[in-house]
């Protein structure tokens, strides 16, 4: 895994080497093993390494034999070794045995058109002087992130948002992205909280030359087609070989690595694939709390002595608040989301002993495993809800705020800016996709959609990242999401149980107890601060002069919010963390532009105590 960036002048201006240089230098903690650069008139195209494969000879960028080719990319690409035996079968030489090698050949011999043969997670750039195109391209779930603006000049590039405002880009805040905030926790891709700079959407390519660019999907998940219900046991069979060859793919690695491990169902059936794929204990990582509520500790040790990991548990104080500053750094965006913060933790510790670690994440969106979706389908209406109905419905039930609700807190100016915006139409359009799919498939393809690429893959990206740990996911295989919407809803959640099917086919080695146990939440208890230990330090933070100076949100409306939930009249857990995300972002990126993670104190804020 690593980073990468560029930039690309339509008139051939030269790039200044600080540029790039200071580029380079702030998504360093994606890939501080090695850097380079690719440099041609009007472009460069560069890239920070973290050496998982061919360590010592896979430096990028990769230059094709005369020179005129040149690829950098962040992620791995599990198949390549099946890629590499197919080219030279046809006569093609390799000097390495990077995958990254392996990219610049298939597009020697097929150019800009082989991204669907990939299995693997990346971001790619390719430099093509004889035909003077840059080919950015993107994975299918978008489990790598890359990020694009243009100026009408310059367009730039880069694996975090960071990089492209390194490269003086300007920074504005998006009021469209702010106003969908308050609906998603969450900014909804391809909109950043920056105005001109967007995601190059998952499953798509983007080819630029002097005179502009042009973006076209190369693979869409709404061209799986959903089937009849199958039989259960050919269904069971089907899942356990295609995780068990999605992880063993993502076993390829020439670095210690290991998995993290929860104990939940994902976590869990990722581990037993790896232990009958390896001949020595496999490492494994959690960590724990002292709060019952909230500790997955004994859990990950029950399964790590069933399998027999090496496993690493430590203990750790639930406060983390002085992460958060931290945490909105690396992710460039404000996130609702705390378990971003215990998710860092677990990666500090996981990448003391390797540098590659395997995750259950998109086993929930694929699968049907979280309770919000047999909370919702379970109401009796829902089964004669138009589409428009059904559409606006399930919008609402994972919505924070109401459309109207919104405006109560906005500023009449921010009240102008987004008049007429309703969140509801990303929604709506999202399941305009499929209209044939099932309304239980719908609700998945959403998530997947949307919840994936905008939150709940960027915390296993970045969070690892930022301390130069890669992240696999082995759920995301294409073979996975083959099955999972060609599956109907019905076999995901069933008379209120989530993961239905799933659990037949893992129950026989992971046991009913481990299988059937509750989902438990990966957080901290951050609601219940909020009305004691931080009952005022919050107001302290969003009533003060420089936050309300932003002219965003009336004062009033935000005092009594705080107050209605530090006195239980209302919880407002995910509000508050919306706006202590969204405050500290703008101090740290609209205020100021840090090189690297802020403190409490940079941001002008007290360090919270929990006592």
């Amino acid at each position: 895994m690593c980073g990468i960036y560029g930039v690309w002048d339509r008139q051939r201006e030269p790039i200044l080497p600080a540029t790039w240089h200071s580029m380079a230098a702030c998504i360093a903690h994606r890939g501080p093993d090695e850097s380079g650069a690719h440099e041609a008139p009007g472009v460069v195209i560069g890239n920070q390494r973290l050496s998982i494969i061919d360590i010592s000879s896979g430096k990028q960028p990769f230059v094709s034999d005369d020179g005129q080719i040149a690829v950098v990319q962040n992620g791995e690409i599990y198949n390549y070794v099946e890629l590499r035996a197919e080219l030279q079968a046809q006569g093609v030489e390799f000097r390495t045995s990077s995958d990254t090698e392996v990219l610049l050949r298939l597009y020697e011999a097929h150019g800009p058109t082989f991204w669907s043969r990939l299995n693997g997670m990346f971001a790619v750039a390719i430099y093509d002087a004889r035909t003077d195109e840059l080919h950015l391209a993107r994975d299918r779930m978008g489990v790598k992130p890359l990020y694009i603006a243009d100026d009408g000049q310059r367009i730039w590039f880069g694996s975090e948002i960071k990089v492209i405002l390194q490269a003086g880009f300007p920074r504005r805040v998006d009021p469209g992205a702010l106003h969908h905030y308050f609906s998603f926790l969450f900014v909804p891709p391809p909109l950043t909280m920056f105005q001109g700079i967007r995601h190059v959407p998952p499953g798509h390519a983007v080819r630029i030359t002097r005179q502009g660019m042009e973006t076209q999907a190369w693979w869409r998940l709404s061209d799986i087609q959903c089937g009849p219900e199958p039989d259960l046991d050919e269904w069971c069979e089907q899942f356990r070989y295609r995780l068990s060859e999605g992880v063993r793919l993502r076993m390829r690695a020439d670095v210690p690595f290991g998995a993290f491990l929860s104990g939940g169902l994902d976590s869990s059936s990722v581990v037993h694939s790896m232990c009958a794929h390896s001949d020595h204990p496999v490492q494994t990582f959690s960590i724990g709390f002292d709060d019952p509520r909230f500790d997955e500790g004994p859990f990950s040790q029950q399964v790590a002595d069933m399998f027999g990991t090496d496993h690493t548990l430590e203990r750790v104080d639930p406060n983390m608040i002085g992460l958060w500053p931290l945490v909105v750094w690396h992710c460039d965006q404000p996130h609702s989301d705390v378990s971003y913060m215990p998710m860092y933790r677990v990666s500090e510790l996981a990448a003391r002993r390797v540098k590659m670690v395997l995750t259950g994440d998109g086993g929930d969106e694929l699968f049907g495993g979280y309770q919000r979706y047999a909370d919702f389908f379970s109401r009796p209406e829902v089964a004669d809800y138009s589409a428009g109905q059904f559409s606006q419905a399930y919008h609402d039930s994972m919505a924070l705020l109401t459309e109207a609700d919104k405006r109560t807190y906005y500023s009449a100016d921010l009240a102008r800016q987004t008049q007429g915006l309703d969140s509801h139409s990303i929604t709506a359009g999202l399941f305009a996709e499929v209209p044939d799919y099932d309304r239980m498939n719908q609700a998945l393809y959403l998530d997947c959609r949307l919840l994936l690429p905008g939150n709940n893959l960027v915390k296993p990206d970045r969070m690892p990242m930022a301390v130069s740990l890669e992240a696999r996911d082995p759920f995301l295989d294409p073979a996975l999401i083959d099955l999972a919407f060609q599956t109907p809803g019905s076999f995901k959640v069933r008379d209120g149980v989530t993961r239905w099917a799933y659990k037949h086919a893992v129950q026989p080695f992971l046991g009913a107890d481990l299988t059937h146990r509750k989902k438990q939440m990966f957080t901290v208890p951050i609601g219940e601060w909020f009305k004691r230990e931080l009952r005022t330090w919050t107001p302290d933070f969003l009533l003060s002069d420089r936050t309300l100076s932003r002219g965003l949100f009336q004062r009033e409306a935000l005092a009594q919010m705080l107050d209605d939930h530090a006195n239980d009249r209302a919880n407002h857990t995910r509000l508050i963390r919306s706006f202590v995300a969204l405050e500290m972002w703008h101090r740290m990126f609209i205020d100021e532009c840090f090189a690297s993670a802020p403190t409490m104190a940079d941001l002008g804020a007290p360090e919270p105590e929990l006592v």
